[in-house]
């Protein structure tokens, strides 16, 4: 199978390890990668901003760059929830709605690619330390992704999964939401850290890269020891992690 990655912007910008990881493991299974160097933003901005006709210019553009891909696979649930269940309802009566499903159809998220698409749940990874997982609420609740990252951890040498108490609950970022409501997200964030900082867990582990930025955000401002890393970040170890 021939993969294309959709990068986030957040990732292309603040953490590009995260794809690099991302392509490595789907590399390692003996599969083709690229990156369409065309492409930009999947417009989830704009729509939760309500600016829905910038969002389609945009998500028109996405369709256009990944038209010919055989399969598109994103490391954030956000973004692949965006593409999946969004385009088609922001393109629905309109001559790219046919494009939109189609994109809807051959486009997953990291976790649930590798578990759902490719029957893959060891990937030869050690990481030898106690984490915990944040589930990002685009892919929890608009995707019902679960058990793939889970299933994806426990398979790795060495690593303990030690539940939250919160594991579902909201980071607070939730994309612009941070930005108009700082002190309830900054709560949010509060919430969730605490509650990762009862497992004891040295690493808090997810598949949303901008729930890390937030969450690393809040550890660090309050001096917590502890780190936020992607799934793919944690599959890429090997001996000696």
């Amino acid at each position: 199978m021939h993969v294309s990655l959709f990068i986030p912007c957040y990732v292309d910008q603040l953490k590009p390890e995260i794809g690099f990881a991302v392509a490595e493991v789907i590399e390692g299974l003996g599969h083709g990668v690229d990156v369409p160097g065309d492409q930009t933003c999947c417009g989830q901005p704009a729509l939760n901003t309500g600016y829905d006709d910038e969002a389609r210019q945009v998500a028109a553009h996405f369709l256009k760059v990944f038209a010919d891909c055989e399969v598109v696979v994103t490391p954030s649930g956000s973004c692949a929830a965006m593409v999946k269940h969004f385009y088609p309802e922001l393109f629905k009566g309109r001559p790219e709605e046919a494009a939109a499903r189609a994109m809807a159809a051959k486009t997953w998220e990291f976790s649930e690619f590798l578990v759902d698409v490719l029957k893959v749940k060891d990937v030869g990874a050690r990481f030898p330390h106690k984490i915990t997982f944040h589930d990002g609420c685009h892919g929890l609740r608009e995707l019902k992704i679960n058990h793939q990252p889970r299933a994806l951890l426990r398979a790795v040498e060495g690593l303990e999964l030690v539940e939250m108490r919160e594991a579902r609950s909201c980071c607070g970022f939730g994309g612009t939401f941070a930005v108009k409501f700082p002190k309830i997200s900054t709560s949010m964030a509060q919430v969730k850290c605490a509650s990762a900082k009862e497992t004891g867990a040295k690493f808090i582990v997810s598949n949303d890269p901008s729930c890390m930025l937030q969450i690393q955000g809040y550890l660090d401002h309050e001096k917590i020891p502890m780190t936020c890393l992607h799934l793919a970040e944690v599959l890429v170890k090997r001996e000696g992690a």
